[in-house]
């Protein structure tokens, strides 16, 4: 029998599946893939939050259609950090990371072509959920090996210590369940 955690993101109630991530903690699982309404209210109100910026960032996968409809709304473009290289990208710049949802080392990619869209532009970091803060460290370490200067690094939810940060832009705390 699932467990939920009911909460209020961008003024629309939504009801999160809680997972094991050990024995001792569960996380409540946002998933933005197919939820329209949500992905274009939270874009708006993060939008009304964060400072100028020339380009969007964001790690594949979760978060495209975030960076897709911030893109939209803004009318800036945007940039994935591939999980795997592609034949497409030359000279890549790589970076490691392991976050608590994977639970295994990953590398992010940059493509040369993609690089130079970065290079001098205040490039804002978008994600869907800023927990232990390694794929923003990965994505920030990216962006600095492309030349790009960071105006924010944003969020619809901060999970669990995440909340605390000074560093990040976010919509709403999301909890960690302790058992």
């Amino acid at each position: 029998m699932s467990e939920y955690y009911t909460m209020k993101i961008a003024g629309l109630e939504r009801k999160l599946e809680k997972f094991p991530v050990s024995e001792k903690l569960d996380i409540a699982a946002f998933i933005i893939f197919g939820d329209v309404e949500l992905t274009v209210a939270g874009c708006a109100q993060l939008l009304k939050k964060v400072p100028e910026f020339d380009v969007i960032i964001t790690p594949e996968a979760k978060s495209i259609p975030m960076a897709y409809e911030m893109a939209r709304q803004s009318g800036k473009p945007y940039i994935i950090a591939r999980k795997g290289m592609k034949v497409y990208m030359r000279n890549p710049i790589e970076v490691s990371v392991t976050s608590i949802t994977t639970k295994k080392e990953q590398k992010l990619f940059l493509g040369e072509t993609e690089a130079k869209q970065l290079n001098g532009k205040r490039v804002l970091i978008i994600d869907d959920v800023i927990s232990t803060g390694e794929s923003l460290a990965a994505v920030r370490e990216l962006v600095a090996k492309a030349g790009g200067i960071e105006a924010a690094a944003c969020a619809f939810l901060a999970e669990g210590d995440a909340a605390d940060r000074n560093d990040i832009i976010f919509l709403e705390k999301l909890p960690l369940f302790f058992k």
